[in-house]
């Protein structure tokens, strides 16, 4: 049995080698292991430019430009890791800074964690948790209206007749058409949001939002309504990094999970409906074949931003407050500051300018 079990063995490794191909493609090596910094303390992993092959002096060349457009912070993450913080004039690692409309990203989170509990539904309407009556519609028209309308901005409710596109008073809610035939960015239903999720899960606003993401990723900030309509997040710069981490990771710190409805993640962050292709739940989508902007009812043909990779994916801020995302590249990216230049919407030609020098830097 010996003899016999030596013979096999031999004949094995002999056919291995005889079959072996030395020029076969060598794999891929595993992707790395996204970084996750510990939700208490300062302590963040960091990783230098050069140990990735970027491009250092394109990268100071960077920091040039973004002092030069009022920019206060700036972060790259690479695999959860910091390859670069930059902080500008006065502002640093603790100073705190409005998100804008990059803000309305985190409550389509939030309301997906709503929905995950079982404290509302978005395929219901809006009055189930709003109560009838809370815009100007005739009731047949306002049924129409549901929590998904909300965050997929195509309510239908008119949002260039009124003085105040943030005013969520009924009376600021007017009829324009069916709910989901037209895509426009209003504030006003956004904003709603917040108390579907209050009166749904029996919270304030800023205590759901700390009990189910900022304190279990280690962010700060509070939301502050102002003295507006508008509900507006502000925090660190390393906040909106971890958010954007969270985010790349499809909802999930580390081990711990976030939102674990991927339907409700994946339908966040791709095409929401069939007007603005480049428009998730009140997220914006990179790679499509057109895009609509703010304030605008005009369909252009192309990508959003032509110099990012495809498949980035962002929270878009005015004055060009930005977060962005991109699974293929494992980064994020996030910038506060001042309009870095004339158009003070969440889209702008900054978008492009940006990536046309991140592309330099990193080579992808």
């Amino acid at each position: 049995m010996k003899k016999k079990a030596l013979v096999v063995s031999l004949f094995t490794l002999f056919f291995i080698s005889c079959n072996k191909n030395t020029d076969a493609p060598v794999p891929p090596p595993t992707q790395a292991m996204l970084y996750f910094p510990p939700v208490g303390g300062s302590e963040w992993q960091t990783i230098t430019p050069s140990s990735l092959g970027w491009n250092e002096s394109q990268l100071n060349d960077l920091y040039n430009y973004l002092q030069q457009i009022g920019t206060k912070a700036f972060i790259i993450l690479k695999n959860g890791k910091i390859v670069s913080e930059r902080y500008f004039g006065t502002f640093t690692a603790d100073s705190s800074w409005y998100w804008a409309s990059a803000g309305k990203t985190i409550t389509a989170m939030l309301v997906g964690i709503s929905q995950q509990e079982g404290l509302l539904n978005v395929n219901n309407k809006s009055s189930q948790y709003l109560g009838t009556g809370w815009s100007s519609l005739p009731l047949a028209k306002e049924n129409l209206i549901t929590v998904r309308h909300h965050l997929t901005m195509t309510t239908g409710l008119d949002d260039a007749v009124i003085p105040d596109n943030d005013c969520t008073l009924p009376s600021c809610l007017v009829y324009k058409a069916d709910a989901g035939t037209r895509w426009a960015y209003h504030n006003a239903p956004y904003t709603l949001l917040d108390k579907i999720v209050e009166n749904a899960s029996g919270n304030t606003y800023n205590n759901y939002f700390q009990q189910k993401i900022r304190n279990p990723i280690g962010m700060n900030g509070l939301w502050f309504a102002g003295s507006g309509f508008n509900n507006i997040y502000y925090s660190n710069a390393r906040s909106m990094a971890r958010f954007g981490l969270l985010m790349l990771n499809k909802g999930k710190w580390d081990q711990t999970s976030i939102i674990s409805d991927s339907n409700y993640f994946n339908a966040q962050t791709n095409t929401s409906q069939n007007i603005n292709l480049s428009y998730g739940y009140l997220t914006w989508l990179n790679g499509k074949t057109s895009l609509m902007l703010p304030t605008l009812q005009t369909v252009f043909p192309g990508m959003m931003t032509p110099n990012a990779p495809t498949d980035m994916f962002a929270a878009l801020g005015k004055n060009d407050q930005k977060l962005y995302v991109v699974p293929s590249q494992k980064l994020v990216v996030i910038r506060m500051g001042e309009s870095a230049g004339n158009n003070q919407l969440a889209v702008s030609g900054f978008d492009n300018e940006l990536w046309g020098k991140l592309k330099l830097v990193i080579g992808y």
